[in-house]
Formats: C-alpha cells, sequence, structure tokens
C-alpha cells in the first residue's frame, strides 16, 4: 500500500503508456485522491515529444508540416487558457465529485479491486460520449465546446485546443460514478480518457485496422473534426468506438474530410475563440420572439432556428468543394517571428508559474495570469493584424516592465533582472 498524501512520481515508461491508455490496473490504484499523479501536468514533455515526431514524419513522407504555425499558436493559446483557473481550485469535475461521493454515495466500491478500475474505464468513457454529445446537441454547451473544432488544421497541436468552458458542464454526466466510485479511482480514468483523445489528433496515422472496430481512431475523429456534412454530430467517442456503433452516431471515414467550423470565424484572437459563440447565443436570444422559442435558443441546437427540428436542418449546413482554403494570419515573417519569441518567453512565465505556485503570493499570481492573458490576447491581435494590435502590444510591454520592476515576473535574462532592481531601489 502507498503512504496516503505523497503523489506518485510517474516514469518515463509510465509516461509513454498513459497516453495510450496502456496502464495496468495494479500500478494506478490509489487509496486517495492526494496520492493520484497529476498525469495530465507530467504529460508536457510527451505531447511536445509527439508534436515533433509528428512535424518529422510529416516533412519526410508529405514534403510538408502537418499544420500552419499561426493555428498552431492558437491552439496551444487555447490550453494555455484552459489551465489558468486551475492555479487556484481544483477542478469542478473533481470537486463536484468529491461532494456526491462524500454525502450521497450507496455502496463503496474497493479502490484496489481490478474489477473497480476495468469498471471505472468503462463508466467514465461512457460518461464522456454522452457529455460530448450533448456538447454538440445543446447550444449554450457547444458554446463552450465549438472552440476545439474552431481549428481548420488537424493535428497534435489541435488536440490541445481547449474550451476554458467546458468544464463546468461536463462534470454533470459524471456524477452517477460517485454514488459508489472511490473520488482517487476516478481521478486516474478522467485524466487517462483526456490523454488518449491527444494522440488520435493526427492525419499522420490512416487506419489502425481491426482495433478501429473497437476503439477511437485518428480515422474515426477527423470525421467528428470534419465540416463535411456528412461527417456533422458523428463519432463521439473518447476512447472506445463502441458506443457510437451502439447508439447510431457513427461514420466511416471516406470522402476527404474539410476541417473546422461550418461557418470558419477567421480569428486568432485567443478570446474571440473561445467566447465568439456566447455572443451569437446572446444576440439570438434578444432578436428571437416568444418565451418558448427563446429558451429553445438555448438549449437546443447550435443549428435551430423557429419552425426547425431541435438539431436544425441538415440542408442548411454549407456544403464543402474540398477547394476551401483555410485561413491564414496576414502578417509579415518578422512580425510572425516577433510573436513566436514573445509566446516562447510566454510559455516559460506559464511554466514557471504552475511550477512555484504554492510559492507565490495570490496578488502575484493574479498578476501573472493577467499577464499571460494580456500576452495571448495581443498575439492574436498582432496575427490578425487588427488596427489596435501596435497599442495593445506596446501596452503589454509597459506591463512587462512595471511587472518585472516590482518582482511579479522575473526577466530570464540576469542583466535585465540587474536593471529592474537598480531601478527599484
Amino acid at each position: 500500500m502507498r503512504n496516503a498524501g505523497a503523489q506518485q512520481d510517474v516514469t518515463v515508461s509510465q509516461g509513454v503508456r498513459v497516453m495510450f491508455y496502456m496502464m495496468k490496473p495494479n500500478e494506478t490504484s490509489f487509496q486517495t485522491l492526494e496520492e493520484v499523479p497529476n498525469y495530465v501536468e507530467k504529460a508536457t514533455p510527451f505531447f511536445i515529444s509527439l508534436m515533433l515526431l509528428e512535424l518529422i514524419v510529416s516533412w519526410i513522407y508529405k514534403g510538408k508540416p502537418p499544420g500552419r504555425l499561426d493555428s498552431a499558436l492558437t491552439s496551444i493559446s487555447a490550453g494555455v487558457l484552459s489551465r489558468l483557473p486551475s492555479l487556484f481550485f481544483r477542478s469542478i469535475e473533481l470537486t463536484s465529485y468529491i461532494y456526491i461521493w462524500e454525502n450521497y454515495r450507496l455502496f463503496t466500491l474497493p479502490w484496489d479491486s481490478i474489477y473497480t478500475w476495468y469498471l471505472t474505464f468503462l463508466g467514465v468513457d461512457f460518461g464522456y460520449y454522452w457529455f460530448h454529445r450533448m456538447a454538440h446537441e445543446v447550444n449554450i454547451m457547444w458554446a463552450g465546446h465549438q472552440a476545439h473544432h474552431s481549428s481548420e488544421d488537424y493535428n497534435l497541436s489541435t488536440a490541445l485546443r481547449q474550451s476554458v468552458l467546458q468544464m463546468y458542464t461536463s462534470w454533470i454526466f459524471y456524477c452517477p460514478l460517485a454514488l459508489f466510485i472511490p473520488p482517487s479511482v476516478y481521478a486516474v480514468h478522467l485524466q487517462f480518457n483526456l490523454l488518449y483523445q491527444f494522440w488520435i489528433h493526427t492525419e499522420i496515422i490512416s487506419s489502425l485496422g481491426p482495433l478501429e472496430l473497437i476503439l477511437n481512431t485518428p480515422s474515426h475523429h477527423r470525421v467528428h473534426h470534419g465540416r463535411n456534412r456528412y461527417c456533422i454530430d458523428k463519432n463521439y467517442a473518447g476512447t472506445l468506438i463502441i458506443w457510437d456503433r451502439i447508439f447510431g452516431t457513427f461514420e466511416a471515414e471516406n470522402e476527404k474530410v474539410v476541417y473546422g467550423l461550418t461557418h470558419p470565424i477567421n480569428t486568432f484572437e485567443p478570446l474571440k475563440v473561445q467566447f465568439h459563440h456566447l455572443l451569437y447565443i446572446w444576440t439570438t436570444f434578444w432578436t428571437t420572439p416568444g418565451f418558448f422559442n427563446k429558451f429553445s435558443v438555448i438549449f437546443k441546437g447550435p443549428g435551430w432556428g423557429p419552425g426547425k427540428p431541435r438539431l436544425g436542418l441538415s440542408e442548411e449546413i454549407p456544403e464543402v468543394t474540398g477547394k476551401e482554403i483555410a485561413f491564414s494570419s496576414p502578417a509579415s515573417q518578422l512580425l510572425k517571428t516577433y510573436a513566436i519569441v514573445q509566446f516562447a518567453l510566454m510559455l516559460a512565465f506559464y511554466e514557471e508559474t504552475f511550477a512555484y505556485k504554492t510559492a507565490l503570493s495570490q496578488i502575484t499570481l493574479l498578476l501573472r495570469i493577467g499577464f499571460i492573458i494580456l500576452t495571448l490576447t495581443s498575439i492574436g491581435f498582432l496575427m490578425d493584424q487588427r488596427p489596435e494590435a501596435a497599442i495593445m502590444e506596446t501596452f503589454r510591454c509597459l506591463v512587462f516592465l512595471v511587472l518585472c520592476g516590482f518582482g511579479h515576473l522575473k526577466p530570464f535574462i540576469s542583466c535585465l533582472s540587474l536593471t529592474f532592481e537598480t531601478t527599484v531601489e
């Protein structure tokens, strides 16, 4: 038995296997929640390694990268934004689960049983299927999930394009498990289910043969990300494709998939990527007559309108020709290089903030989060060539100097640190 309260280390072998849900029950069973490793946080080196591998393989076999830099920056920006709330509190998926477990559980399954492990694997995956399906069929939930679908590229960086809002609705679908499955077992599989879905965001892998019958694969998930009519509302699986086969939402990949939203938003600004559909719902709500119609705007499908079926009309979905040109940044190569450098510096501050979050004051954490959001927004403005971009970037640089001067940020160049200390003194 492991020591309670001591979070376990993750070996390199485990780090690789966890990306493919290839972990054994006896090495991933924990008595308490505090012992469960943060597999997602520890997976960062493996995310980077797999993305580099995808880049190399794509260059060798296709003679080109697997996607565009501006799109990749936007995807990683979304991943950064989605993780910022965890600097202050445990995710609502775990908080709600623990509350139900402590107050309403019907019985307790043994945490160290192999049967509990596999039952949780199935239960979490089943819950994910229904959450994912409702995230496409309920407009207010789609407002969160759509950020993940906004990329017109499909590669491993797309997997990181996560929503800030999604966690506030996904927890509902896992609550029944809290009636009998210990939180420590649930926390393991919640992470494994998420990590498995990283590697299926690629065009490098064509087919996995017989495994296509059971597992969610890159081929199945490419269909899910397509905006072709045959792709819409298909293949909601997390790990197992069997749920789609059972509930009639499965579609095999056939004609070439065109990725992205049915109505592309043509922006690299991270906050617009995250929240533009909420604004659309707000506007549509007030312009739609009738109480029940307003209610339907929120809780029926994104394509619904008065007089239409719950999920809208498939014939209103724009047809794709296969000749669509993905939106690209009009910024110059020099400006893109500048944006990449600033983005890399921001990532360094971001990783440092997570590494030392327990040692930082609340005000420093808040200021750092504000600076990270400001940096991502400014880079989005630069990539979109917004008229306000120059003013925004100048302001961001001034904020950087002030935060460094007061010790809330630490420059990575020692001579700059000395300059700031001298200025403050």
